[in-house]
């Protein structure tokens, strides 16, 4: 299959996104993981609830220094801030990039012992076209494996719905995000993560290049190669050794840069995974952080519905994006 180049453009957001010392702020929760999580913190879920906590985020003063771009679900994208102005055109004029979630969620996929795949390709072309034309720099899509489910059929058929989507996003004009999640929960060890990890991030990226998506305009999202969170700890450069060694047998060295998620981890424990990766002399692309609970679950419980405590939370955020930040300096 010949792969077609990436505009300038495409490649020029991609190194945006992951390069300069920034990273990819993640907040693109679901309604339903978003209500939840509302509710948690003793806020009653609502529309309004779920965008006044996203502005609160997009909102903090200086984010563009730490954060290049903010993933936002369909129903944020579509929302106003308190002074007008849209979501995307907001976030584009206080310096960071406007991205969009377009996956639908997981079902369990057919004869694969409970391993599950990602839906939201019927109609994708027409929802990116509509998301480029009102702003969107680029997209997510996430796949999810459990080290204790994955099965080379399932990491095939999730690797190939990641090359559609990311091929339409190209097409589009649009930055595809691609994640391969190996989920953390559970209790297995490092061998069984790099394993998955392996096996998921080997499979996306023989389909990307069947389906001829260029690896210059994409950005790769994957778990650190951890032990489950219900095991004990690797040291940092334990896991910062085993991710290089899986990412350099899979990953081409085109793709310009990687945003590590956080999957549960504690905030200061993937802050160190991340800078020990950075410090390794053998790591090929520019690497920085696409976190979410990671970054906004403290601020999140600052706040927790005061209009007082906006300043608090922000402050708070601020702090985390910071820390994420210097780990990739």
């Amino acid at each position: 299959m010949t792969t077609l180049p990436a505009t300038t453009a495409l490649a020029e957001i991609a190194q945006q996104l992951t390069g300069g010392g920034r990273g990819v702020l993640a907040a693109d929760e679901s309604i339903k993981t978003m209500s939840a999580r509302l509710e948690q913190a003793g806020v009653p879920a609502s529309a309004p609830a779920r965008r006044d906590y996203r502005e609160l985020l997009l909102t903090a003063d200086g984010l563009h220094r730490w954060v290049s771009g903010i993933i936002l679900c369909d129903e944020t994208f579509g929302q106003f801030l308190a002074d007008g102005r849209g979501f995307p055109a907001a976030a584009r004029e206080l310096g960071i990039l406007p991205g969009i979630k377009v996956d639908t969620g997981t079902t369990p996929l057919p004869g694969q012992g409970g391993a599950l795949i990602t839906e939201g390709l019927d109609g994708l072309g027409a929802r990116l076209a509509s998301y480029a034309e009102r702003g969107a720099a680029f997209a997510k899509w996430r796949a999810v494996f459990d080290v204790g489910t994955i099965t080379p059929a399932s990491a095939r058929a999730n690797g190939h719905a990641l090359a559609r989507y990311a091929a339409l996003c190209q097409q589009h004009g649009v930055v595809p995000i691609v994640e391969p999640e190996v989920l953390c929960t559970g209790d297995h060890e490092l061998a069984d993560a790099e394993r998955a990890t392996r096996l998921a991030v080997g499979a996306l990226f023989a389909e990307l290049a069947e389906a001829g998506v260029d690896p210059a305009g994409l950005v790769l999202k994957p778990n650190f190669v951890t032990p489950g969170l219900d095991a004990d700890p690797a040291p940092a450069a334990a896991v910062a050794a085993r991710t290089c060694a899986v990412l350099r047998d899979t990953v081409p060295a085109a793709v310009p840069g990687i945003a590590f998620l956080s999957g549960g981890q504690p905030t200061g424990r993937v802050c160190e995974y991340l800078a020990a990766l950075e410090a390794r002399p053998d790591r090929l692309w520019a690497v920085t952080f696409s976190f979410g609970r990671a970054l906004v679950s403290a601020a999140l419980r600052t706040w927790a519905g005061d209009p007082a405590e906006v300043g608090a939370a922000q402050r708070v955020l601020l702090d985390n994006c910071r820390t994420a930040a210097a780990a990739t300096r």
